[in-house]
Formats: C-alpha cells, sequence, structure tokens
C-alpha cells in the first residue's frame, strides 16, 4: 500500500512538473511568435516606408511611419465617380503632407493620379491628372512651395484593384502621394 502511495506522489509530482514545463514552453511559444509578428510587422513598415521613397532610416520619417493612425501613414486620396474634388475627410492629410513638405524643403513628392477602368483612354489620363493637379493645388494653398510636387497622371493603366464592379473602381479613383529625395 506504501508503494502505491509513494508511486500515486510521484506521478502528481511528475505531472504537476510536466505542467510547468508546458506552460514555461507556451509562453515561449507565444513570446517567440509575438517577437517573429513584432519583427515581420516591423520589416513590413520598413518595406512601406521604403515604396514610399522614405529613408526609413532617417529617426523623424521613422517617428511618422510608426504612427499608424497618424496622417503621414496615409498616402492615398479618393475620389468620387467622374469627379476631381478633394472630400472633406481627405483634408486632413492633405494639409499634414503639405505641412510636412513645407518644413522639409529638400524633400520632393511625386502625385500620382488614377482613375477606374471606365472611360476612353484620353479622358481618363486627363481625369486623373485635373485629381493630381486638386491635391496639388491643396499643398501650395498650404505653404508647399510647387519645386518640391511633381504631377503625373496614370489614368486607368495602374488599377490597386482587379474587377468591374463597384468595390474595384473606389480603390481606384485616387491620387497618391509618393515620396521621393
Amino acid at each position: 500500500m506504501q508503494n502505491w502511495i509513494a508511486l500515486a506522489i510521484a506521478g502528481l509530482f511528475l505531472a504537476a512538473c510536466a505542467t510547468v514545463t508546458d506552460v514555461e514552453t507556451d509562453d515561449r511559444r507565444v513570446s517567440d511568435r509575438e517577437r517573429m509578428a513584432d519583427e515581420d510587422w516591423s520589416e513590413q513598415r520598413l518595406e512601406e516606408a521604403r515604396a514610399r521613397g522614405l529613408d526609413p532610416s532617417d529617426p523623424f520619417i521613422s517617428a511618422l511611419m510608426d504612427d499608424p493612425e497618424g496622417p503621414l501613414s496615409r498616402q492615398t486620396v479618393y475620389f468620387d465617380f467622374d469627379r476631381s474634388e478633394i472630400r472633406n475627410e481627405d483634408m486632413p492629410v492633405i494639409e499634414a503632407h503639405a505641412r510636412f513638405l513645407s518644413g522639409h524643403p529638400d524633400r520632393r513628392m511625386t502625385i500620382e493620379g488614377h482613375t477606374d477602368e471606365r472611360g476612353s483612354r484620353e479622358y481618363n489620363l486627363a481625369l486623373g491628372e485635373r485629381r493630381a493637379e486638386a491635391v496639388k493645388r491643396i499643398m501650395v494653398l498650404n505653404g508647399v512651395d510647387e519645386d518640391q510636387l511633381e504631377v503625373t497622371s496614370y489614368g486607368e493603366e495602374n488599377p490597386v484593384a482587379l474587377g468591374s464592379n463597384e468595390e474595384a473602381w473606389q480603390q481606384n479613383r485616387r491620387a497618391e502621394l509618393i515620396y521621393r529625395q
């Protein structure tokens, strides 16, 4: 009987040790996963910054890009169908980029105008240019030197969303704000 009690106590002890080890292992796994997710996130943010023409090693740029809720993290302005007027909700984004550019005269930006697939090629090129010019006008009114800005239109040539439906068209009616040195 004493052997059974000793064996049961030993079994409980081993089970308790195994549970602690599993918890520690699980914690370590979670910690490793979080660390890998943070590294992936950081690398993704760096790639996004590079794609936008920003130097991620610049501490000021890095700080701006690290705030995903900040207005500078958004570099796309959307438009209504067949329109080139800036929406009220997009004004803070454009004004934030204008403040940034006017405070950094060594920085340059290309404003790319885009349209959805509807309309002729010539019409879409002209509409994309009107959209980019509308963004440029707001930036200049907010203190950006015109020499810092370049406008180009791709019309319907570079869609971000493929498809012939309203969801895709909404994403393609845009102006993109691309920083360059």
